[in-house]
């Protein structure tokens, strides 16, 4: 057990680090979050190690909770001993420092063993409670069994281009987006956004060894370590392989074969485990058939671009992948359910809502001669297949707008993309 004495050396510096003010881009998943405190639910925000999450924290008690000092982190290495019988003694010293407790911040809460117990009691005091995790499946799996419909997930991402745009002290009005020179001004921006990806720290340092550190940290902490994985080469070999094929089809057979693995299964595992810790997503065929959904092969995807420019085996003429992958990310940022289209062609994304598909996407960093029929018959085929009455290219620059077979095709940058809402 810790003793208080001990509490208070990582609570107090802790408190007043989380409620010093600095300037920090403010994330645009805060109004979400805003709409969600009135709410009696836990609130889990997951995403990412340094994605942002303990920043977004700050600026959830900055706007809403008045600077309460309840805040503790579970990353810190004095904390290591820490178990589930010392959230007694913490909850005395927040009484001790605060006087009342009315909301508290447990940051990375997946390092405490049986933490889901200690917050059921707090959820049952009235007690409003923030949590944060780098692990989707572990937090909702406990809170599964412990809090069923009382808890509510939000995800945080890096960076979008907006928010990296705010991080650039680049403001914009809606007049100013169509001035010649503010676009070519957010295309130049767009060409960092793209190479650099949305990693608060990475864009604030700019040394590789961040990124580099972020994906070691994933590997080992998150995964490696947690669910106790025993052949560390094969598995780093596979993470390898799939961060250099962004947007690929790929089947488990064939990755058990090419890189030696014993079954079916630990490919699959080893993948879910980094789905779990948002290094990288898995996208499959649209079918009506959810088994058929599962036995086609997949498209991989990864967090963010920094890791594909730094990270994996960098080829040339990768281009078209990475702005796939930057799309994809958005997507799930604006909450898609995201499949691909293939049947006699292929189109990047199907997207629906609410079970109801709403739009199908192209992306090709530029359309020529050698691919734009590929490109044009794949969303036409997409868009035709689920009965839609337009489509979406996406590219690096070209701006068009056409009707083939009686459906209205949009081509558009992306970084103008990006800064619409829809």
């Amino acid at each position: 057990m810790m003793t208080s004495e001990q509490l208070k050396k990582v609570i107090i510096p802790q408190n007043l680090r989380f409620t010093k003010y600095e300037e920090t881009v403010p994330r645009e998943i805060l109004g979400e979050i805003t709409s969600l405190s009135a709410t009696p639910h836990v609130l889990i925000i997951t995403g990412m190690r340094r994605a942002g999450k303990s920043t977004l924290l700050k600026q959830i008690n900055e706007n809403l909770f008045s600077s309460k000092q309840t805040y503790l982190n579970f990353e810190d290495e004095k904390l290591l001993s820490f178990t589930s019988e010392d959230f007694g003694a913490v909850h005395e010293t927040f009484l001790e420092l605060s006087e009342k407790v009315d909301v508290v911040f447990f940051d990375e809460i997946q390092n405490v063993d049986k933490w889901e117990i200690a917050i059921r009691r707090y959820h049952g005091e009235g007690i409003k409670v923030i949590l944060t995790g780098s692990n989707a499946s572990l937090l909702s799996r406990e809170f599964g069994t412990k809090l069923t419909g009382r808890h509510i997930d939000i995800v945080l991402y890096p960076f979008s281009f907006r928010e990296y745009l705010v991080f650039r002290k680049i403001e914009l009005s809606d007049k100013d987006f169509y001035l010649p020179e503010i676009s070519a001004l957010l295309r130049k921006e767009f060409n960092i956004f793209f190479v650099k990806g949305g990693i608060p720290e990475y864009l604030r340092f700019e040394r590789e060894e961040i990124i580099q550190q972020i994906y070691e940290d994933i590997l080992i902490k998150d995964i490696i370590v947690r669910y106790g994985i025993g052949d560390e080469r094969s598995f780093r070999e596979l993470a390898k392989l799939l961060l250099s094929n962004p947007g690929k089809l790929f089947s488990y057979n064939k990755l058990k074969t090419n890189l030696g693995f014993g079954s079916v299964n630990t490919v699959k595992s080893y993948i879910s485990f980094m789905e779990n810790s948002y290094l990288l997503f898995q996208v499959e065929k649209f079918s009506p058939s959810l088994k058929k959904q599962i036995i086609n092969n997949k498209k991989i995807y990864c967090i963010d671009n920094a890791f594909l420019n730094l990270v994996s085996f960098e080829t040339s003429d990768n281009l078209g992948r990475k702005l796939e992958n930057l799309v994809y990310v958005e997507l799930r940022r604006r909450k898609y359910t995201i499949h691909y289209h293939r049947e006699k062609y292929e189109c990047d994304f199907v997207l629906s809502l609410k079970n109801k598909v709403v739009r199908v996407i192209q992306v090709c960093y530029q359309l020529d001669d050698d691919n734009i029929a590929r490109e044009i018959n794949g969303i036409i085929e997409a868009a035709s297949f689920h009965d839609l009455g337009e489509g979406l290219i996406l590219t690096m620059d070209q701006e068009e707008e056409k009707r083939e077979n009686g459906i209205k095709i949009t081509i558009a940058p992306v970084w103008k993309w990006l800064l619409k809402i829809n």
